[in-house]
């Protein structure tokens, strides 16, 4: 099993940095083996919207608002990979697809992620957003795995740790 976490540019950053990122997350992704489950999460500032047209093996329709252009750049690296994008898989209120609301509550956005190998689509159960105490936004990736496809993907990715 291979985690990864990661922390993608604002929109504040120019072009290059994005694409330096989104390129790293690249190579890292690329160094397993496809065989193992990869959980690729994190807060990665990109919206991809609900519109899902060519991305119907990488998304569904259940995201928040429109796409950008992190949010194409992000799109575009897991259907690279053939990683599915879990928020955007299982319909849920608003409430629970926002993981950013702005300081005066006008803007909600779902900009972190969770993906996995779309190999592994179906041990995926729930991927939500629950609010925190400070009414604050934390994804929550509620997930379900038989127990040999756990163990066989424990198996597979021992030991594959990268520090980014």
């Amino acid at each position: 099993m291979i985690v990864i976490q990661c922390y993608a540019p604002t929109n504040d950053y120019n072009e290059d940095a994005k694409d330096q990122f989104y390129d790293m997350q690249q190579l890292i992704v690329e160094k397993f083996p496809t065989k193992d489950l990869t959980v690729l999460m994190g807060d990665l500032n990109a919206k991809v919207g609900m519109d899902n047209t060519g991305y119907e093996d990488t998304m569904g329709r259940h995201g928040l608002g429109d796409r950008n252009a992190d949010g194409e750049r992000f799109a575009n690296l897991c259907a690279f990979n053939k990683l599915v994008i879990g928020g955007t898989i299982f319909p849920h209120k608003c409430i629970h697809k926002t993981t950013w609301t702005s300081p005066d509550y006008t803007s909600k956005n779902q900009i972190d992620h969770t993906c996995i190998n779309k190999k592994f689509r179906r041990t995926m159960e729930d991927v939500r957003s629950k609010r925190g105490a400070d009414n604050s936004h934390r994804p929550s990736f509620v997930g379900r795995q038989d127990k040999t496809e756990t163990q066989e993907a424990l198996n597979n990715g021992e030991g594959s740790i990268i520090k980014v």
